[in-house]
């Protein structure tokens, strides 16, 4: 780790919580290509830790091996006190649900309206609820992010910042204790991504979530990070927040916030 000047309290607070995920000396490659090398990191609950790293660098591989998406070729995943490589898919379900994915893509389903596309994981869910229970957890979930009268709607009448939060509602549907964002704000101008910056805070200090995001939007680092780890070479090549980050002298990581 090369950035070393921690402050004190970001360490008291820090060394207080438990972590909610802890990765450990993973590995991922896809033929010759090395992604990930030996990468480690923990997350804090109630946690923003921005993953920062070039387009291509495996941030999009990390979250998908955490979710268990992809199998690493060696390391090891420990979620919320779950050995994550070594589950059956049953209990990988159970573990997933306590995981919001917000996709980079949204992956919002284009021929239903907006309450059935938040209805989808409640109905997949093992949870036992009816349909007032459902329609609770739906006008609370766009409620949250000030889309309630969305909810007859189909994707293709929303903008692209509507349907971000609209998938993100989706994402809290189930009150997740952490969630991963792939790349929040790509596509979206300035303004709405400043917009989504500031719902992904105000979610953490609504519901504790602890949440790994994954950006090269310096931007959306600034605004949403308690804590960055700089992704390179396939490693944790730099970690702190980000002042501290942004005052290192090393090259490598300067060029992150220039």
């Amino acid at each position: 780790m090369l950035v070393e000047e921690k402050t004190i309290l970001t360490n008291k607070i820090n060394s207080k919580q438990q972590p909610v995920v802890e990765i450990r000396h993973l590995k991922k490659s896809f033929g010759n290509n090395v992604v990930l090398d030996d990468f480690s990191i923990e997350l804090k609950k109630g946690e923003n830790l921005v993953v920062l790293g070039r387009s291509g660098s495996g941030k999009s591989v990390l979250i998908k091996c955490i979710i268990g998406l992809l199998k690493p070729d060696a390391g090891t995943i420990d979620v919320l006190g779950y050995d994550m490589l070594n589950l059956d898919e049953d209990e990988l379900d159970k573990v997933r649900a306590k995981i919001g994915f917000l996709f980079q893509s949204n992956a919002l389903y284009d021929s239903m309206t907006v309450r059935e596309n938040l209805e989808f994981p409640l109905r997949r869910s093992w949870i036992a609820i009816n349909q007032q229970q459902i329609d609770e957890m739906v006008l609370e979930a766009l409620t949250n992010v000030d889309l309630a009268h969305t909810i007859n709607m189909m994707p293709v009448e929303l903008s692209g910042g509507m349907r971000k939060r609209i998938a993100l509602a989706r994402t809290l549907i189930l009150k997740p204790d952490i969630i991963l964002y792939d790349e929040p704000t790509t596509g979206l101008d300035p303004i709405t991504g400043k917009e989504i910056d500031e719902l992904i805070v105000a979610i953490q200090k609504k519901y504790n979530t602890a949440s790994f995001i994954i950006t090269h939007d310096i931007n959306c680092v600034r605004l949403v990070a308690d804590r960055v780890a700089v992704l390179m070479d396939g490693h944790c090549y730099a970690e702190g927040t980000f002042d501290e980050l942004q005052k290192s002298t090393d090259s490598k990581v300067k060029q992150f916030f220039e």
